[in-house]
């Protein structure tokens, strides 16, 4: 919620003075100093269990729950808001005569504030080996209630379901000698409308998952929900979308992690091809070992270099030495701490955006310089599904996390890989995995580590992908492998690969001419290995 509390000027009409105000909350940050605000205007402190608790120790006055509706609480705390004293004092219309008449005659005492913040659900749900009674007893029933009462009535109640809310409800309190205005109050409603929205449709995925209502909650995690509920939060509107003429924004999932809640150190606002390259940026830098420093520079969501190192700035040579030329303009992922040197070396090139786990502060000493350049610090994050939306309707997909291991590699060819070209066959089915189909990338593998010679991206056949990708390369194409996301429908594919230089391939297989391909292997001398496994990237 935004609150503009420069607006001091404000008719009597629009505010609503804050008298009394029930307060019960899970989150208690910052509660103690809000509620010592309240109290400073005179406000009455009605509040329940463990926040009355909270209050009393900060030596505040409070009045129990129970002293309100004249009923105490009950059933471990289950009972303790439902009640008409409660929800009528909510909930009826201050310039109503009728409602006015009612709560005078059963003495129910109005509430112009409710301060609520729900039971940590999710929180709850997503603990390893929670039990279900555990899950179960942690729906909240009656914050939920107060607050849609509240919201419901925003005309002369103020609901508050946001910690971050506090310091600039205090600053609009003190400007309006203890009242809020209208604007605010609405504000406040439609947030708390959307909490209460969230809430409920976390609830709801969660128990939808649940396989077994007894002992230990167990979750099924290979179905899809009847309803697919996304409530993530704005976290901000971006300058304009893939192009200008475009509006976009950013939603985050609250999990903290991944390119969304990355950590901006430096450079400019964040557009929204930055994210999109940064994404796929870090999936693909993600494929490898964190004991191997890998670099994946990225144009357009394809990857234009990738290597391996010992070190960073190693890492980075190899995959600028790629296609130096693509990388001009680029995102850049790094899969380890970013160091001085590595960062000296990079500063030397035009990129838009470098994302890794962390920069040292003499490699941020070193950015500085370079005041556009985005720096992204990212705590780690796996995508369970993959969402596209579509005309009419939304598309559904498990994230692609398959990875295969030279065990599972099936020799198809009188050749046997050598075991340098074993490594970079697995190297160059990790980038392949993530170039836009049809896809062909060649790789080679020395000095123990991998590195990309040329990548054919997006080609509607896949012979010329193989020729895109061989045309890309800048550095030498004999002797060095090809991988394929797909199996090649020809001989024709993997002939020309044969011929830009590679001497070993690896692909799904699966073809009805697998037999031609593995032939023409035999007769060119190429070493071939089927993965059983397709990587299509639509995007």
């Amino acid at each position: 919620m935004t609150i503009d509390s420069s607006k001091t000027q404000t008719p009597a009409t629009d505010l609503r003075p804050i008298r009394r105000a029930l307060l019960s909350v899970t989150d208690k940050t910052g509660l103690v100093d809000f509620a010592r605000s309240l109290a400073s205007f005179g406000v009455d402190l009605v509040s329940t269990g463990g926040t009355a608790k909270a209050l009393r120790e900060a030596g505040l006055k409070i009045r129990d729950i129970s002293d309100l509706t004249g009923f105490p609480e009950m059933l471990d705390g289950r009972v303790k808001t439902l009640h008409p004293r409660v929800h009528g004092g909510i909930l009826h219309i201050r310039n109503n005569p009728d409602h006015v008449a009612a709560v005078n005659e059963h003495e129910i005492e109005p509430i112009d504030m409710v301060v609520v913040n729900l039971y940590a659900f999710e929180k709850t749900s997503q603990k390893l080996g929670v039990a279900f009674a555990e899950v179960i007893e942690n729906i909240d029933i009656g914050g939920p209630s107060m607050v849609r009462s509240a919201a419901k009535n925003f005309d002369d109640v103020a609901i508050v379901t946001a910690t971050a809310d506090y310091p600039t409800l205090m600053e609009e309190l003190t400007a309006n000698q203890g009242s809020l205005t209208r604007a605010t109050r609405w504000s406040l409603a439609k947030a708390a409308f959307a909490t209460t929205a969230a809430y409920d449709a976390g609830i709801a995925t969660a128990l939808e998952s649940i396989t077994e209502p007894t002992g230990p909650a167990t979750f099924a995690q290979d179905t899809f929900p009847s309803i697919l509920r996304i409530i993530d939060p704005l976290a901000n509107t971006l300058r304009y979308g893939e192009n200008p003429h475009q509006k976009a924004a950013l939603y985050i999932d609250g999990s903290g992690k991944g390119v969304a809640s990355g950590k901006q150190l430096q450079g400019k606002e964040l557009s929204y091809n930055n994210i999109v390259d940064l994404d796929a940026c870090w999936e693909l830098v993600s494929e490898f070992d964190p004991a191997d420093a890998a670099v994946v520079i990225i144009k357009h969501t394809n990857p234009c270099g990738a290597s391996t190192g010992s070190t960073v700035v190693e890492a980075y040579r190899r995959a600028l030495e790629a296609d130096p030329v693509s990388a001009f303009g680029g995102v850049i992922g790094i899969n380890r701490e970013v160091d001085a040197e590595a960062a000296e070396e990079i500063a030397k090139l035009f990129v838009e955006a470098i994302v890794a786990p962390s920069f040292t502060l003499a490699a941020l000493e070193r950015f500085a310089a370079k005041k556009n350049l985005r720096l992204i610090a990212i705590t780690s994050a796996e995508t369970p599904r993959i969402l596209k939306q579509v005309s009419g309707g939304l598309l559904v997909q498990d994230a692609d996390l398959r990875r295969v291991t030279e065990a599972e590699l099936k020799i198809v060819t009188e050749r046997h890989p050598t075991s340098e070209e074993m490594r970079a066959l697995l190297f160059s089915w990790s980038v392949c995995k993530h170039v836009k189909s049809n896809a062909i990338v060649y790789a080679r593998f020395n000095n123990g580590h991998g590195q990309t010679v040329g990548i054919g991206a997006g080609q509607m056949s896949r012979v010329d992908a193989a020729r895109f990708g061989a045309m890309k390369a800048v550095l030498p194409l004999a002797g060095t492998v090809a991988a394929s996301d797909a199996f090649f429908p020809f001989a024709d594919g993997l002939e020309t690969v044969a011929q830009a230089g590679a001497t070993a391939v690896i692909q799904p297989g699966g073809s009805v001419r697998d037999a031609e391909v593995i032939e023409a292997a035999n007769r060119l001398k190429v070493a071939m290995v089927f993965t059983g496994v397709r990587h299509f990237r639509h995007g």
